[in-house]
């Protein structure tokens, strides 16, 4: 595929030629379709309007049926003519039922959703195949497993009934499945429908992130570790082994960063083919009258909400820090975020205060109820200072909340006050009751100190958002604003620090000097960091990374031919 690099349009439309021309349909398979759980939502949803202006209806999402009439999801709509009236018309086996509509996001793109049915009940047979063809352990599985890969199978067994019902050539459908829990889809297409091509994304290893999770050094030992001994002594030898399988029998395997290609080609024993960066849509960000209403109106909340949680008031030009993502304490460097936060305190000016939010979704079991009655009825604030705004079913167990308590208790939190947000923040969680994508550009600066992050989308999205972050080299958006841009908050918006299994205090030291240090910066420079950030974002528009998946589905076009 010739390319002239100068001119992304032109490139695009050249990729359009070479792909999107000669296929007839292109499914992508993930969990978290229509449903939004994780990171990947936050891929699938913000590329489909990219993708969707090359492929057209013949991008066709599928994803799990989890909902009922009286639990719906909220970005699915459903619509039963589409696909040629496909959700009343194919004829398929064990139970396996779908839905088809559109999927409530910028393109509105087709979706499929999945209900498995009895596929679980056949899932020892397909095991068996598995192991035999490709040595997938599923003996030793459990949690999620089975629950995956029924919806595996059935997606790739609604894929070939549909391209039948299509009128679609095989040799011109591409399968692309997200994650081990895809896995087995990709696996049972290639025995039982081999001329669709397929494509095969891990967006972390699930090996790599359980040697994080438990607490293991992955950094300093990188190059010793063997991704199978580690599955048996970690207890991962199904979703490793799939996952594994998957990468080695796809006709095209990518991943999201450099960072976690590395990790690949260590603990998969497979390099993938393509790099396929995480890219973000612009039209989730709102123009300039709208984006100052949010900010204002984001700010107001949040000190109010402050306000109530604390029992103090806030001046509107309190600096606010926030983190968020998933709750994996050490992986996504929540406890750096805290710990860095006690160290800007104490270089804080004596006059000077401010908040940091860590908006990390926890076992939550309601919004705390004086602080709702506050927030409600403007009543007197509360009479005990806390930090949490809603209760959980195990604070005591909750490693955010002991950290917060064992600072507190030692003096820290005074003037720098750290408010716990448990909840997705939907906008209704109760408390805050704005989404996170409208309470975004309340920040004046976001800090994402992950440990491991095979991409890192909230810093991304931070930027996105014209609010400055500071994440660190082990994230895979960390890595690629080192290798694109002049580090530094006022230089690019993102301030990249460097992470191993050595240099946590170090970390954290640099983390809070250069957080004080933009604190105590006037409004100009701020202004100016914020300007950068948009322009940082902006060469992370779909328009330019697809241009890999462009090269990810000539790949797999070529590989399967010569199949």
């Amino acid at each position: 595929m010739t390319i002239r690099k100068n001119n992304a349009a032109e490139a695009m439309t050249e990729g359009v030629i070479t792909v999107a021309s000669r296929v007839d349909l292109l499914f992508e398979t993930s969990w978290e379709v229509c449903n939004k759980v994780g990171g990947i939502y936050a891929v699938l949803s913000t590329k489909a309007r990219t993708l969707g202006a090359q492929f057209g209806d013949k991008l066709i999402f599928i994803g799990p049926d989890l909902w009922t009439s009286e639990n719906e999801s909220l970005y699915f709509k459903e619509r039963k003519t589409l696909l040629r009236q496909a959700s009343g018309k194919l004829h398929l086996p064990w139970g396996i039922s779908i839905r088809v509509g559109r999927w409530d996001i910028p393109g509105s793109p087709q979706v499929v959703l999945v209900n498995p049915g009895d596929t679980v009940k056949h899932l020892d047979g397909i095991y068996g195949e598995m192991w035999r063809d490709y040595g997938v352990d599923s003996l030793h599985s459990y949690g999620d497993y089975a629950e995956s890969c029924a919806f595996a199978v059935a997606s790739a067994i609604v894929i070939e009934a549909l391209t039948d019902h299509l009128k679609a050539s095989q040799s011109k459908v591409i399968a692309h499945f997200d994650e081990w829990t895809t896995g087995m889809g990709l696996l049972y297409l290639r025995n039982h429908a081999p001329k669709i091509s397929t494509v095969f994304t891990t967006h972390a290893t699930s090996i790599g992130r359980s040697i994080c999770g438990n607490g293991k050094p992955l950094y300093d030992y990188f190059h010793q570790y063997n991704g199978d001994q580690m599955a048996e002594q970690l207890n991962m030898q199904s979703k490793h082994s799939l996952e594994k399988a998957a990468a080695h029998n796809a006709d095209c395997f990518t991943t999201v960063s450099e960072v976690t290609a590395r990790e690949c080609e260590q603990l998969l024993q497979i390099r993938p083919q393509v790099v396929t960066p995480n890219g973000f849509e612009p039209e989730f960000v709102p123009k300039t009258v709208k984006y100052n209403r949010l900010r204002k109106e984001g700010r107001d909340r949040l000190l109010e909400v402050a306000a109530a949680v604390t029992g103090r008031k806030y001046d509107a030009d309190t600096f606010i820090i926030a983190t968020s993502g998933r709750h994996e304490y050490r992986n996504k460097g929540l406890n750096m975020f805290i710990d860095a936060m006690a160290r800007i305190e104490a270089g804080l000016p004596s006059n000077e205060e401010a908040l940091a939010f860590i908006m990390v979704p926890g076992w939550v079991r309601e919004p705390q109820g004086a602080l709702v009655t506050d927030l409600k009825y403007g009543g007197d604030l509360r009479p005990e200072p806390d930090f949490l705004t809603h209760s959980l079913n195990n604070e005591g167990d909750d490693e955010i909340c002991r950290r917060i308590k064992e600072l507190e208790a030692g003096g820290h939190f005074r003037r720098l006050k750290v408010i716990y947000v448990p909840s997705y923040l939907d906008g209704a969680d109760g408390v805050i009751d704005i989404s996170y994508y409208d309470l975004l550009p309340a920040f004046d600066l976001t800090v994402f100190p992950s440990y491991y992050e095979p991409w890192g989308y909230t810093p991304l999205e931070s930027v996105a958002f014209g609010v400055p972050t500071i994440t660190d080299d082990k994230a895979g958006f960390g890595q690629w604003v080192l290798d694109n841009f002049k580090n530094g908050l006022n230089l690019c918006g993102v301030d990249v620090k460097s992470r191993n299994d050595s240099n946590y205090d170090q970390a954290c030291r640099e983390i809070a000097d250069d957080a004080t240090d933009y604190i105590s910066e006037d409004n100009n420079l701020r202004l100016q960091a914020r300007n950068m950030a948009f322009l940082t974002s902006a060469k992370a528009d779909w328009k330019f990374f697809i241009l890999n998946y462009d090269k990810a589905f000539e790949i797999a076009l070529r590989r399967n031919m010569r199949r």
